[in-house]
């Protein structure tokens, strides 16, 4: 019986339980990993499963100690977490993946899309557009949309919507807005688009914290969702309201 090729996007470590499990482990960079298609992927940390989503894994993705929003498994579970997937004894949920399109190409994001200034202590003043419909315009030192999976992370420390999962929708939030009573807003993942109004410093885009080039004053950034990255789900994932 032919061997099922897993790939391993972030801790190498897991290799030892990807042969135990049944599988024939893949390493390398995210990018050769995905060109290979595998059968399934072993994810580890948010980073790599990041980097799964970023590079469009079409295989079932095993997310490692990635988190609770993604009913992540631990560790010491990847053995057993990856028989049940080898056997085709699990489920799988789809995870919606951001597209954010600029002047200087198109970015994807699992978790957030932020606009932030270049300097630190430097603001700027932006604006948000839901279904051509103008929501807010402030100043601020940056912007962030979140994805249900992102929510649970930088926008739920800044006080912002945690958007539960399976739910179609952003939550925008304001990063160190001027002004203190700032709104924040769950928005559809339809025709958003951010502007960046001032030019007084710069103004960059990133994607799950990866730097995705510059946005220029009276530029646009539009986002949406056009993929999705599909999870296993296994008796030892996580309870994602946990």
């Amino acid at each position: 019986m032919q061997r099922l090729t897993v790939g391993i996007i972030g801790d190498q470590l897991t290799t030892t339980a990807v042969r135990a499990a049944g599988g024939e482990p893949l390493t390398g960079s995210p990018t050769d990993i995905a060109a290979a298609d595998p059968d399934a992927v072993v994810a580890v940390g948010d980073t790599g499963l990041s980097a799964a989503a970023n590079v469009g894994i079409e295989a079932t993705v095993v997310p490692v100690d990635a988190g609770h929003s993604v009913q992540s498994i631990d560790r010491e579970a990847v053995e057993a977490a990856l028989t049940a997937v080898i056997e085709q004894r699990h489920e799988t949920v789809e995870l919606p993946v951001a597209t954010a399109r600029t002047p200087l190409g198109e970015s994807r994001a699992l978790m957030e899309f932020m606009l932030v200034t270049g300097e630190p202590a430097r603001i700027s003043e932006y604006t948000v557009v839901s279904r051509t419909e103008r929501v807010a315009t402030f100043r601020a030192d940056g912007v962030v949309v979140a994805t249900p999976v992102g929510s649970s992370g930088y926008t739920r420390r800044a006080d912002g919507p945690v958007v539960a999962p399976g739910v179609d929708a952003f939550a925008v939030v304001p990063i160190a807005p001027f002004s203190t009573d700032e709104d924040m807003w769950v928005v559809p993942t339809e025709d958003l688009e951010l502007r960046v109004e001032r030019d007084e410093t710069p103004v960059e885009l990133l994607a799950d914290d990866r730097t995705s080039g510059s946005v220029l004053p009276g530029e646009s950034v539009r986002v949406g969702v056009e993929s999705a990255l599909s999870v296993a789900v296994v008796p030892e994932s996580g309870d994602r309201f946990r």
